[in-house]
């Protein structure tokens, strides 16, 4: 098992090996038979890292994604880009009922995560991890691909505490904004890691993959070894939008390269482009797109 960090809003940041152990496995897996399940509202986020240049400093675009955040409440949310205080800030802005799970890239609190927010009232952490994505996935930090910068997943077992207990996996990321060759190279080994976990349980994938959905043999890839891309398996859509911006406005049917992942099965009602500003100013230089589905 790889040295990970975890970060939660009563126990704060834990690094090294008092924090290594995956934790122990809470619950069985969904039971054959059972009634549909409850719609899950999830959301993956670029929250563009903190920082002080105006005008679009963090500042400026915190009570912007607060708002945000409290309007839409999504029961999981995974982020890219955070940087260890701002995701702080948003655990305080968030509320009790939201805690979340990430390390640094560089370990503990260096670099940005990709942290995973979840509401306790509907979800319980029943394991969780990380990998990094190069030839040595276990070595915090490590980047042989040619990336731009670090690059990793982290993945959670949840328990849907209000649908009979039902369990799925969500693993977050982020691929390489520079190198094709580290983008092309994470999708075998995150298909190596994802055949590690329970297969009998859905699972989503959440993350900004810098290419454009349809257009890249990165998505062919990610579809290839059995996913879907729930913006198209959605019954209802909204307008797309690109959803990098780059605070210049918004690109109607511009490139999609945020996305939501699932395995078969997954049922997906609605997905959309949260477009959501106030005053001019966007929470973040990314859309944050956002799905309800049942896992199944």
């Amino acid at each position: 098992m790889s040295n990970t960090s975890r970060v939660t809003r009563r126990m704060g940041l834990r690094t090294g090996a008092a924090a290594a152990a995956v934790l122990p496995l809470l619950g069985a897996a969904a039971v054959p038979g059972r009634r549909p399940g409850r719609r899950l509202d999830v959301m993956t986020f670029n929250l563009r890292y903190a920082s002080a240049f105006e005008p679009n400093s963090w500042s400026a675009r915190r009570p912007v994604m607060r708002e945000l955040l409290h309007r839409e409440a999504p029961a999981v949310i995974g982020t890219q880009e955070g940087l260890y205080q701002q995701l702080r800030d948003i655990e305080s802005d968030l509320g009790r009922r939201y805690d979340w799970i990430g390390t640094g890239r560089a370990g503990g609190s260096r670099d940005e995560f990709a942290a995973v927010f979840y509401d306790t009232r509907r979800l319980a952490p029943v394991e969780y991890d990380h990998f990094w994505l190069s030839d040595t996935p276990d070595v915090i930090g490590s980047n042989t691909w040619g990336g731009s910068c670090v690059r990793m997943v982290t993945w959670v077992r949840f328990r849907d505490l209000r649908d009979e207990e039902r369990e799925f996996y969500l693993l977050n990321t982020h691929l390489d904004n520079a190198s094709r060759r580290a983008r092309t190279r994470s999708v075998p080994l995150i298909s190596a890691r994802m055949a590690r976990l329970d297969t009998s349980l859905p699972l989503l994938m959440t993350g900004d993959f810098n290419v454009a959905a349809h257009r890249n043999p990165v998505y062919d890839a990610l579809l290839d070894i059995g996913l879907v891309d729930t913006w198209d398996a959605a019954v209802e859509r909204g307008p797309l939008y690109g959803t990098f911006h780059g605070y210049k406005g918004l690109v109607p049917d511009g490139d999609r390269i945020d996305w939501i992942l699932a395995t078969p099965g997954v049922t997906v009602h609605r997905a959309s482009a949260n477009t959501f500003s106030k005053h001019g100013q966007f929470p973040s230089d990314h859309l944050p797109v956002q799905v309800s589905l049942t896992p199944g």
